[in-house]
């Protein structure tokens, strides 16, 4: 399991607060994820400016969506996923990107 970590800083002096999300490793090569991801988190974060772990949930949540329909993609293909690097699934992924369900929980450190 790949383990993701952000903290989170307050300006109101409160300590910071950090969280992981755990997230499965996809025996697969893609391109363009850290873009995307990078995209989600930025547009995610202007709707929730005050709540990162929302944010980094509904990121995850969508970029695993996109990445398990493009594996999908490829297998009823016939392609091997492991053999070349896989192109998202972008278009096709739009739902997924625009109304995520949380599927990846944020869990905090005490």
């Amino acid at each position: 399991m790949k383990r993701k970590r952000w903290a989170r800083f307050h300006l109101n002096g409160k300590p910071p607060k950090q969280f992981k999300i755990v997230i499965p490793k996809i025996p697969a090569y893609f391109t363009g994820t850290g873009d995307l991801m990078t995209a989600l988190l930025l547009g995610w974060s202007n709707k929730y400016p005050d709540n990162l772990e929302i944010t980094a949930e509904l990121a995850v949540s969508s970029l695993q969506a996109l990445l398990q329909r493009t594996l999908n993609d490829y297998k009823s293909a016939g392609h091997d996923p492991r053999s070349t690097s896989l192109e998202i699934r972008l278009i096709q992924s739009q739902d997924d990107i625009r109304s995520p369900e949380i599927t990846f929980k944020a869990e905090i450190y005490s």
